[in-house]
């Protein structure tokens, strides 16, 4: 009898979370709007419905998310990618093109159904060419049941930041990958947004704490962030929760997320600037009249004015390094496969300057990375399938994957890994070259901060590790969006023979691949009969050519030519007698 009680007690404890787990309906139209978010200019921006700013999601862990997602824009494809989702089984459901799926074309649906199994801060964004920042961007949020905070605020608040620009992002990567910009200078933003608006107030009340959620949801910018007169207690980074560290001032970079206690004062005299200012290191130049600030309020009294925020010249943001996850886990301290990528940025034979891993400038492959996976069989283990120009690395089941990446450029780089946070075993300051395993200078931490994206300084370095344990095809690439379509992009493949027992492409998937003529199987080059043959591939730009060019020697000819023209013509001249008055 007790054995029995003992067992139908278990049957319930363990069926809470499911029995409360709900599944969460989203029916989105794609569409294109008009927006004026900064007051300067309306132009056209990608809503959902009709609408934008987009929808906030906001579920618990636990929930399905199953959002129905029509392409209305009339002239692009598009995608959602659930950014910071380990989609642990549902690899489909990531979102990139031409890497997970191919692009929803105008017109066509497909439906992301997947389980959050996560808790904290996370968004959701387009995936396919340089289409978020034109706005198809938004906060997710994933409640935790087991909130270690729980108690400790009284409510939670959403602050999106992002860098802004009045032209749509076709006309923009126009001019960027063009011939007349060889020096890669990136479009310089029109302006900051806070929450979509320049004028944002957050209404609160005396003596509450508050959550604040802060997600850059930006294509380029990173963002200092503080609020005047207030502490912030860091206790969130990009979906891991962690001891709390108080600070005034957080750098967040394109893509990443804190959350943030804050405890408003005792009475209600004054309001209180929020401030929001672009990291302007990050320009080549800094236009006139640019406005890289923008402020929002606490709002403790709604009779009182929103005071001008005070002009900072000096920022001392908090060091992310320092962070330690409250579940404490330990440094993984062996690696099994090491992974180094050297960034450059450099001309190619169009003119244009590209983003590079090791030489090499990411270009999509002719069939999605995941269904070449899922189509090669044994091949599936030589990266050679994967394309010439994809970086593509494969990584066995539950190794202990390192990366090392030496930024051989001048500026700072956030980077993204898909489905999986990681370990930030060591980062560099600014000037230290390549990372040298040999360095006795380095103590590494025993227990590591987490995160999914993280910021490399320039001519720095860092090393991450992650176990390889989530079978799937995972992007690594920058996150400030002129680098990421220019090249600046890798591909993990991890277990990629589990990924083919445990996989199944949703048939809505490959039809939209079918009706855009783009095959579901074959190598990177669409090859069925042998998976190592490449021929017609998809190829970066070939480079400048080394030495002189056919016109080249054609133009040094001429020139030669014109020279012995020109001083036969002043010697003829010279020599030839003066006539006499």
């Amino acid at each position: 009898m007790f054995l029995s009680l003992f067992v139908s007690s278990l049957a319930i404890l363990f069926a809470v979370p499911t029995a409360s787990a709900k599944d969460v309906h989203f029916d989105w139209n794609i569409t294109w709007t008009t927006a004026n978010p900064d007051g300067l200019q309306a132009r056209p921006v990608i809503g959902i419905n009709n609408q934008w700013p987009l929808p906030v999601i906001n579920v618990t862990k636990g929930d399905r998310i199953i959002a129905k997602v029509t392409n209305q824009l009339g002239n692009q494809s598009t995608t959602i990618h659930w950014h910071g989702m380990y989609q642990n089984g549902t690899n489909f459901m990531d979102g990139p093109a031409m890497v997970t799926q191919c692009n929803i074309p105008t017109g066509a649906s497909i439906t992301y159904n997947f389980t959050v199994d996560q808790v904290g801060t996370y968004w959701y964004h387009s995936h396919t060419r340089s289409q978020y920042p034109d706005g198809l961007r938004q906060a997710l949020i994933i409640q935790d049941p087991k909130n270690p905070y729980e108690g400790e605020y009284h409510e939670e608040r959403v602050i999106t930041l992002s860098d802004w620009y009045h032209d749509e992002m076709p006309v923009l990567m126009k001019q960027f990958v063009s011939y007349k910009n060889p020096t890669g200078a990136e479009p310089v933003p029109n302006s900051a947004l806070m929450n979509d608006t320049q004028n944002m107030t957050l209404p609160v009340e005396p003596g509450k704490t508050y959550l604040l959620r802060l997600v850059n949801v930006g294509a380029f910018a990173s963002q200092y962030f503080w609020i005047e007169g207030h502490t912030m207690k860091i206790v969130e980074v990009d979906g891991v929760w962690t001891k709390p560290a108080e600070t005034d001032m957080i750098y967040i970079a394109s893509a990443q997320r804190y959350a943030v206690l804050v405890t408003m004062k005792n009475e209600t005299r004054v309001n209180y600037p929020m401030m929001a200012s672009m990291d302007t290191t990050l320009f080549d130049t800094i236009p006139d009249g640019l406005n890289w600030n923008v402020t929002g309020w606490l709002e403790y009294d709604t009779d009182k004015k929103l005071p001008a925020a005070a002009v900072l010249n000096d920022f001392e943001p908090y060091d992310d390094f320092k962070l330690v996850p409250t579940d404490g886990e330990k440094l993984l301290e062996k690696a099994d496969h090491t992974i180094s990528l050297d960034l450059t940025m450099n001309n190619l034979g169009d003119g244009a300057n590209y983003a590079f891993f090791n030489d090499i400038s990411y270009v999509s492959p002719k069939v999605p990375t995941l269904y070449t996976v899922l189509s090669a069989g044994e091949n599936a283990t030589n990266p050679t399938v994967y394309g010439t120009d994809t970086n593509s690395f494969v990584l066995k089941h539950g190794e202990i994957v390192e990366i090392i990446l030496n930024n051989d450029d001048s500026g700072r780089h956030p980077f993204h890994l898909h489905g999986q946070n990681f370990q930030v075993v060591h980062r560099s300051e600014e000037n230290a070259g390549h990372y040298n395993a040999s360095w006795t200078n380095i103590t590494y931490p025993s227990v590591p901060m987490r995160r999914d994206t993280l910021l490399v300084y320039p001519q720095g370095n860092f090393v991450i590790r992650f176990p390889a344990t989530n079978p799937g095809v995972w992007l690594f690439h920058c996150h400030i969006e002129w680098h990421m379509d220019t090249g600046l992009v890798a591909t993990m493949i991890s277990s990629p023979l589990e990924m083919q027992k445990t996989l199944t492409i949703p048939q809505e998937f490959k039809q939209i691949c079918s009706d855009q003529g783009i095959s579901t199987v074959g190598n990177a080059a669409g090859n069925t009969e042998d998976y190592l043959d490449l021929s017609g591939q998809n190829l970066m730009v070939p480079p400048l050519p080394a030495g002189f060019t056919t016109k080249g020697y054609v133009a040094m000819v001429f020139s030669c030519v014109a020279g012995v023209l020109g001083l036969a013509s002043i010697t003829l001249y010279g020599s030839a007698p003066i006539a006499a008055k």
